[in-house]
């Protein structure tokens, strides 16, 4: 009798997110999990699909009864993958991930596998070999080979069969081909007189996976061995957060490789999340000094054979460890043992785009799915983290003192109001340059920091104030020198750098601001002689050219590095003595309640890429905010003074984590319809929370807001949004799934984006 399985079509449409029946053919192999081709709809069209369940043999005949009564059952065409894509704990993560985040189950499923595996738009590599058919009587024919001067007569052939004689295994054609550059066709002519024999095999494509360090296998100061034996015991009580709160340079990154160590030693898996795909190359490379092939790496910027293929090693239980970004909290691995978040904080693990799921979050789920203990880690704990390890939520572990005891780099404040009553009006303050000098001078590196790339970040006319915004959304255009355009950093698009003003046509036309361009030109400016590396996204062009620039500086090749947020975080540099933040002020005065501890971990992590070696370091930190708490605390390298701070000035304000903010952002081409729409939506939503959570919840909404965005215009559509601030109490889950549930249910009458704690208040 045929089975059934249970599938889910792979159309990302809210009609067809359900599970369709079909019959198994004899013959072919099923499981969960396993890709498949079905047809789909009135028209019978091939669809791919993901197998979900296989029913029992108790429940089939019903469910063959009841299809008789309603449609009768089709069936799976074939089986995609040789094996199940999908295990059954993705599965489980996926239908969690559905409820959580009231995203489709498609959506979520598609999150678990590489992109282009769908639709067979990515293919395993067949490697062409080539080995000796008689390798015995080989080296008996290499001097028959040979002309009576000694030399070979055909020299390419003669090269061919003395390699694969030497080598004496099967090889690589591609690798044949290095020994002996242009022999494709020498190689031809002894297949075809029977010296070589043809074949080939199934190869994985290994991304550059950075520069190896020399594995010192460091002893673990008393502090990191307390740490590592805590990681261990939760492993083997198979649960439990912890919180690994350690200053910059005190060995968070040994913590995590011995306690991964011990993980494998158990015979099981780790998981290791990095925030930046910047990070990923100098973390594997050291990973991959201590775990050898076993570790696998994935990230967005990897080609995507390469993503396929790192995928499948894993899938394949070729790769025990799982290093990377967001994406690789689904790596398919099936008995994890450890789970680490490194840099914690970070917003980056929050996905911008649907499903909007928060990598700590699913990084927690998929934990508990495995019975592993999660590892998070930082220098700067987000606020809500470390209020969770002090009230005993979460386990807190501390690394107070750099490895080896070495002194936190001494940072000073510069006031640039002084330094422009001074008399300098210039992007570096004297004191700044000074110091750049003398790190020249002494045969030392140092990293300038500015969160902000182009060359000035706005162009203005000084006659009338007019500000040259782009056409399609709300906000300012940066110019960029070495393009001489203007670009908008939201959706991308250029224009020409106006000669005279477009709004009152005089030639007052005046760059105001400061970017990653204009700090290297200024660099090239002061120190001519130095070679100065600037990395921001626009001078990461291809896959490997930010590893690239990294191995540079790491090697001594560059005097400077100038950067935005992705220098300012994990890079160890043992040369690097000074580090120059160039404009501190500018993430201060963004509409965010987190503006003042973002600037504080971005000051803080970003200080100590200084003095990781036996030279001290010094910080720079140039402001026209000296007294404000964010970085006089940055200052002192004093983290617990600042989540007092500010954990007190967010209980003041009822700000997260007393509570919890949700934005719905709504998108459309007419504002005035847009306007309209969301107010009604808005006040029948009102009528559901408040029905929802009943006269007991009636102070439980603190804000509910309805407007434009702050920028009220991106990629030409206006966007307006309700943003409702809820006290956190045991209503907030209802709450939150009368949100989600009502914005499902008119899901088709207005384009709807709910967020949760939501990353970008803009």
């Amino acid at each position: 009798m045929e089975a059934i399985c249970e599938v889910i079509v792979d159309i990302a449409h809210a009609n067809v997110d359900r599970v369709y029946s079909y019959l198994i053919t004899d013959g072919i192999t099923v499981e969960v999990g396993s890709h498949v081709l079905v047809p789909f709809g009135s028209g019978n069209r091939q669809r791919e699909g993901f197998v979900i369940r296989l029913l029992p043999p108790e429940e089939t005949d019903e469910a063959r009864l009841e299809s008789m009564r309603t449609v009768v059952l089709k069936h799976v065409l074939r089986v995609i993958e040789p094996y199940p894509i999908l295990t059954q704990e993705q599965i489980e993560l996926a239908f969690w991930m559905q409820k959580n985040y009231y995203c489709l189950l498609v959506d979520a499923l598609r999150l678990m596998i590489p992109a282009q595996m769908r639709g067979g738009k990515v293919k395993e590599k067949i490697e062409r070999t080539i080995r000796l058919r008689y390798p015995e009587s080989t080296a008996q024919l290499l001097p028959q080979l040979l002309d009576k001067s000694g030399k070979p007569r055909s020299p390419k052939q003669y090269e061919v069969l003395e390699t694969l004689l030497r080598c004496n295994m099967e090889m690589a054609v591609s690798d044949v081909l290095a020994f002996v550059p242009n022999a494709q066709s020498a190689i031809k002519t002894l297949i075809k007189n029977g010296y070589l024999l043809e074949g080939d095999y199934v190869t994985f494509r290994r991304p550059n996976m950075g520069t190896a360090f020399e594995d010192k296998q460091v002893k673990l100061n008393p502090a990191q061995n307390h740490a590592v034996e805590a990681i261990v015991q939760a492993m083997e009580q198979r649960s439990g957060t912890l919180l690994l709160h350690g200053v910059t340079g005190s060995g968070k990154t040994e913590v995590y490789m011995h306690a991964i160590e011990r993980c494998l030693a158990s015979g099981r898996q780790a998981i290791m999340l990095v925030p930046e795909i910047a990070l990923t190359p100098q973390t594997v490379g050291l990973f991959q000094e201590r775990f050898s092939d076993g570790i696998a790496v994935l990230h967005s910027r990897l080609s995507a054979g390469e993503r396929f293929d790192e995928w499948r090693r894993i899938r394949l239980g070729k790769a025990r460890v799982a290093v990377g970004a967001r994406s690789a909290v689904f790596a398919p691995m099936q008995n994890v043992g450890l789970i680490i978040v490194d840099e914690e904080h970070e917003g980056s693990y929050q996905s911008e785009t649907n499903p909007r799921y928060g990598a700590l979050e699913v990084a927690a789920f998929r934990a508990k799915q495995f019975g592993a203990p999660l590892l998070l880690g930082s220098a700067t704990p987000s606020l809500l983290s470390y209020y969770r390890a002090l009230s005993g939520r979460y386990q807190l572990l501390e690394l107070p003192e750099r490895v080896q005891n070495r002194p936190l780099p001494q940072v000073e404040i510069i006031d640039m109001r002084q330094e422009f009553q001074n008399g300098n009006n210039g992007i570096f303050s004297g004191r700044l340059v000074q110091l750049l000098d003398e790190c020249c001078q002494k045969g030392h590196q140092a990293m300038l920091f500015i969160n902000r790339r182009g060359y000035s970040t706005f162009v203005s006319c000084r006659n009338c104030g007019h500000v040259v915004m782009c056409d399609d959304c709300d906000i300012s255009m940066t110019y960029h020198k070495g393009e001489n355009r203007l670009r908008c950093h939201f959706c991308g698009s250029v224009k020409p750098l106006p000669s005279v003003c477009p709004a009152c046509g005089k030639p007052f036309i005046k760059y105001f601001g400061i970017g990653t361009e204009q700090v290297e030109e200024q660099l090239h400016t002061l120190f001519p002689k130095a070679v100065t590396l600037r990395m921001d996204t626009d001078t990461i062009h291809t896959k490997d050219s930010m590893q690239q620039m990294l191995t540079t500086f790491s090697r001594g090749e560059a005097q400077f590095l100038v950067g935005t947020q992705m220098i300012a975080k994990g890079h160890d540099f043992p040369n690097v003595t000074l580090v120059g933040v160039v404009a501190a002020d500018a993430t201060l005065m963004i509409p965010d309640y987190r503006s003042t501890e973002r600037t504080f971990q971005l000051l803080t992590q970003v200080a100590g890429r200084a003095g990781r070696d036996e030279t001290p370091g010094r910080v720079v930190i140039q402001t026209y905010s000296p007294a404000h708490p964010a970085i006089r605390f940055a200052k002192d390298h004093d983290y617990r003074s600042f989540f007092n701070y500010e954990l007190e000035q967010r209980k003041k304000a009822v700000f997260p984590p007393f509570s919890l903010f949700i934005r719905i952002l709504f998108s459309g081409d007419d504002e005035a319809l847009l306007s309209s729409s969301v107010g009604e939506y808005a006040g029948r939503l009102k009528a559901a929370l408040d029905e929802r959570l009943g006269k007991e919840g009636e102070h439980d909404i603190l804000l509910y807001s309805v407007s434009p965005a702050p920028i009220k215009r991106k990629q030409r559509a206006y966007r307006h949004q309700i943003l409702i601030k809820l006290l956190r109490t045991a209503r907030l889950s209802d709450a939150i799934q009368t949100i989600y549930t009502f914005a499902g249910e008119h899901r088709e009458q207005l384009y709807a984006i709910v967020e949760v704690n939501p990353q970008d208040m803009l």
